[in-house]
């Protein structure tokens, strides 16, 4: 195992994205098409935030009440913007930040997701998943 390997070797860099103007009904559309848990933000290039399905489960009060899904999940939506539900500023790490550099992040903080970021453009993600994924193939 190298421990100056770097997280470009293990990022996600064909990323779904939000745009800090979307709705809440675009990002559970797109966490339910591509069975995917995080989802950065963005205004124009730059990265303002990252939404996690926590985050959106969290204001969801669909999943605690027997009710129809649709309206419960329709008032709550309406009710929040998506600035509001995001982390906002997320922490992030560089394409050159070493896996364990990475790796020390998501295991010392209360997230699962970094975004990758390079000259203040996004070009990537690392999740728990990728650094789990890397650490079992290398071991064996």
């Amino acid at each position: 195992m190298d421990t100056k390997d770097r997280v470009q070797k293990i990022m996600t860099t064909e990323l779904v994205q939000l745009n800090i103007s979307d709705d809440l009904y675009k990002a559970e559309r797109l966490f339910s098409k591509h069975k995917i848990r995080h989802i950065p933000v963005l205004d124009g290039k730059k990265i303002v935030g990252i939404l996690s399905l926590t985050d959106l489960m969290r204001i969801s009060y669909a999943d605690v009440i027997d009710e129809d899904d649709d309206t419960v999940e329709s008032v709550v939506y309406n009710m929040f913007r998506l600035s509001q539900v995001m982390t906002r500023v997320p922490e992030t790490v560089s394409s050159e930040s070493t896996i364990k550099e990475a790796a020390s992040i998501l295991a010392s903080r209360n997230f699962h997701a970094l975004p990758v970021v390079d000259n203040d453009e996004l070009v990537g993600i690392v999740t728990t998943t990728d650094v789990i994924r890397y650490y079992l193939n290398e071991a064996y």
